[in-house]
């Protein structure tokens, strides 16, 4: 034997003696297991199948080579390295390449295995170990395999044989198609045994119904026919199917062909395979499977265009008399997409129509949920115009079905996924926003205060994409209707909030192009009206920088649209609103400090208000003296400049006050240059605010200048920073102004910490400028700086 050589023969044993021991310990193994695995249940029996899977391990591996048969196919690295020089082996070598050493081996184990009495015993070890016949020869193989299967009694144990008989020879000769072909049509001879008294009567005593007898058929001769069928000629699946047409009984069999076979192929004969659907017996394998296993062809591939509404009235005949409702809707739902993809809204209502009255009837639809959101996805796929979508009368009445919450959800999900997706305009189909605002209103009443915040964030982008597609043209007074009435229905999602208040600003603006700025009684009540529903909104938002920033945006819009009094209700509640910024809040689930934000806002509320014309009843600069009161009394972080860098960025804004024309203006808006027109008290008034925040920020510096740490270095960037406020904006002919401007130069020099780029292109701006007329003062100055370095 292969696993004795080289071992010295024992003088008393002889090869009878051989031969009954290893017989002995096959019968031992073999009725050994046929005990332990009677009387078990089907998690016992898949246990232990798994115990003697690891026992067989353990054989092999401690040379107990007769015990592990079942494992036999790890014998062919063994048998590989016996051949002659493994190397120069090609990979698609024949027997006539292997030497007689490996063939010996190779036949060795198959007789040990033939030695195995029991025909499935013997059967399953040969082919599992088929990947070794190639040593020997495959094609004899195959063919004698093929024929064992056929003393199989049990017609189930056979057709599973076959099966795995068909895994192995596509794995190991997938060139052998006739085997394959010749095991296929043993299939069918024996297939009438199904049918036989000895079976039928096995399954009363099992009490096993003859169609859920039959479905235990599908996977092994599904798997046969995907063999048999794969790039397998058009003649070749021809005669297959008219083998399975001339059997009777043959309906677990057609159904494994419209499984298997390529969808072109049966889709072309589509109609032929209804009829024989039809000549099919009910009683074994019911119709409403056959006509499932088709539609799901029917879906990949098309049927001829004449023939299409002839197989939809055939099938559907057959799918509404289902009673079962989950039969039922398990059927409609594959034949929902070959209706979507062939036919118009009418035959789709209709389809919808019949799943409503089938599903509704004690609450059926509660379990189908995952079935009927995939008709759902089916249409949406196809129908992508929702004036087509939404006319369809059972199309809304079918969402009704989906009353579990979460499910209802993911549904309105999907409808919106794909309204913003595929609408190219904008809308304002009645149709459309009715039914659209009820899908919307059923994504925001889900939401609670255990919805987490990404959740809501993802339905709020989906409700904004609704808002943002809708439009009602040239009638502006039914936009802000909508908006109003999205305000009530949306009112806990604050990103939809947001996005109402820019659409109402965005109404604005454009009743402002249309009119081009010259408002009429009835468009400047309606801006008006506009205003009004900001001011309104803005304050219901948690989001203190949405606020704050809503607050200066609908005043920008207000001041535009010359409405003077709204747009001074924004600019004042926002400088009410300052002394609320917290010191942090939380960005993308960070918490990070506000000062940043809090600045970057200030500076835009300052160069607003530079076109801010004063209120008649109120002070001069009024709001920037308010603006700069909040920032005075605000509590800023511990050592910060934050307030001092505030002071610095508003006396450009003053400066920029002082001209005798603005650098920009509003049109029909008249600003404080206008209403003073260089009035030497309003002037005055500026020049003594300027003075004030100077101080304030000489006071700061001087300060800072205790500090001989981190205080030196911040002293020279903002004395750096004033300085060049002062070039931008001052008037440096003034002695008083010029030496300051020199005194800031050298603060911001003093210790070393000042950009040196930034200050040699400073000074050379500024040498240049002393070149322009009227601008020889600069010279004198330039002469005065000096560049400095720490070292």
């Amino acid at each position: 034997m292969g696993s004795d050589k080289g071992k010295a023969p024992s003088p008393n044993s002889t090869v009878s003696e051989k031969v009954r021991n290893r017989l002995e310990e096959l019968d031992d193994m073999e009725e050994g297991s046929q005990r332990e695995l009677l009387n078990l249940s089907q998690q016992d029996y898949v246990n232990r199948i798994e115990e003697l899977n690891q026992n067989l391990k353990e054989a092999w591996s401690s040379d107990q080579k007769v015990k592990a048969l079942k494992i036999v196919i790890q014998v062919r690295p063994r048998i590989w390295s016996m051949c002659s020089d493994s190397r120069a082996m090609p990979e698609s070598f024949t027997a006539d390449d292997v030497n007689d050493t490996a063939k010996e081996t190779c036949l060795n184990w198959f007789f040990k295995i033939a030695s195995i009495r029991e025909l499935i015993p013997r059967l399953y070890p040969w082919q599992l170990g088929c990947t070794c016949h190639i040593f020997i020869g495959i094609q004899e193989t195959l063919p004698r395999l093929t024929a064992m299967i056929r003393g199989i009694g049990d017609p189930l144990v056979a057709v599973y044989a076959r099966a795995y008989l068909c895994r192995v020879g596509m794995e190991v000769a997938p060139h052998l198609k006739e085997s394959l072909k010749k095991n296929f049509f043993d299939l069918l001879a024996s297939f009438r045994q199904i049918h036989s008294d000895s079976v039928q009567n096995q399954l009363v005593l099992q009490r096993v119904e003859i169609p859920v007898y039959l479905t235990l058929y599908s996977p092994a001769i599904n798997w046969i026919l995907q063999c048999v069928s794969y790039r397998a000629p058009e003649t070749l699946l021809t005669e297959m199917m008219e083998r399975c047409k001339k059997l009777a009984n043959n309906a677990l069999l057609l159904n494994s062909v419209m499984w298997a076979f390529r969808a072109e192929f049966v889709a072309a004969r589509a109609t032929d395979f209804i009829g024989m659907i039809k000549d099919c017996d009910e009683a074994g394998f019911p119709k409403h499977l056959l006509f499932g296993s088709l539609g799901r062809s029917l879906a990949c591939a098309d049927p001829p265009e004449n023939e299409r509404l002839s197989i939809l009235n055939e099938a559907w005949k057959v799918i509404t008399k289902v009673r079962s409702p989950q039969d039922y809707i398990n059927c409609a739902e594959i034949w929902v997409e070959f209706t979507c993809r062939h036919f118009t809204k009418r035959e789709v209502n209709t389809v919808l129509a019949d799943i409503i009255k089938h599903m509704t009837p004690d609450r059926a639809f509660e379990d189908a949920y995952p079935q009927l959101q995939s008709v759902i996805r089916k249409i949406l796929n196809y129908f992508h115009d929702f004036s087509v979508l939404f006319s369809m009368e059972r199309f809304l009445p079918f969402l009704d079905m989906f009353q579990k919450d979460s499910v209802r959800v993911d549904v309105c999900r999907s409808i919106m996924e794909v309204f913003i997706k595929h609408q190219q305009e904008p809308t304002r189909d009645p149709v459309i926003l009715n039914a659209l605002l009820h899908v919307c209103k059923t994504m925001h009443d889900s939401v609670n205060a255990l919805t987490l915040e990404d959740e809501k964030r993802s339905l709020s982008l989906l409700i904004n994409g609704f808002i943002r597609m809708v439009s009602f043209g040239r009638d502006f007074e039914q936009q802000l209707s909508f908006c109003v009435e999205a305000r009530a229905t949306f009112c806990n999602l604050e990103p939809v909030l947001v996005q109402l208040i820019h659409t109402v600003n965005q109404l604005a603006m454009e009743t402002r192009r249309v009119m081009r700025g010259n408002h009429s009684r009835k468009t400047a009540a309606f801006v008006r009206a506009c205003a009004a529903y900001s001011f309104i909104t803005i304050p219901s938002l948690t989001s203190i920088f949405s606020r704050l920033n809503l607050y200066l945006l609908s005043g920008q819009v207000a001041l535009a649209n010359q409405c003077l009094s709204q747009a001074d209700a924004f600019f004042k509640a926002a400088v009410s609103l300052l002394p609320e910024v917290p010191r942090s809040i939380t960005v993308e689930g960070k918490l990070r400090s506000s000062e940043a934000f809090l600045l970057d806002f200030i500076s835009n509320f300052l160069s607003t208000l530079l076109v801010v014309p004063d209120h008649p009843e109120q002070g001069v600069l009024y709001l920037v003296r308010g603006l700069l009161n909040m920032v005075q009394d605000y509590t800023w972080e511990e050592n910060s400049d934050a307030k001092v860098r505030v002071y610095i960025s508003a006396l450009p804004l003053l400066a920029a006050m002082s001209q005798d024309t603005y650098l920009y203006a509003i049109p029909k808006v008249d600003s404080n240059e206008t209403l003073y027109g260089g009035d030497p008290k309003f002037l005055a008034e500026v020049n003594k605010l300027c003075e004030t925040l100077i101080g304030q920020v000489l006071d700061h510096l001087k300060a800072l200048g205790r500090d001989e740490g981190a205080g030196v270095r911040k002293q020279g960037t903002l004395a750096f920073s004033l300085f060049g406020c002062l070039l931008a904006h001052g008037d440096l002919r003034n002695n008083k102004l010029s030496q300051l401007a020199v005194n800031l130069w050298n603060l911001s020099h003093k210790h070393g910490y000042c950009d040196t780029r930034n200050s040699v292109r400073t000074l050379e701006y500024i040498k240049h400028q002393s070149q322009q007329p009227d601008m020889a003062h600069l010279s004198e100055m330039a002469l005065r700086l000096s560049l400095q370095s720490r070292a």
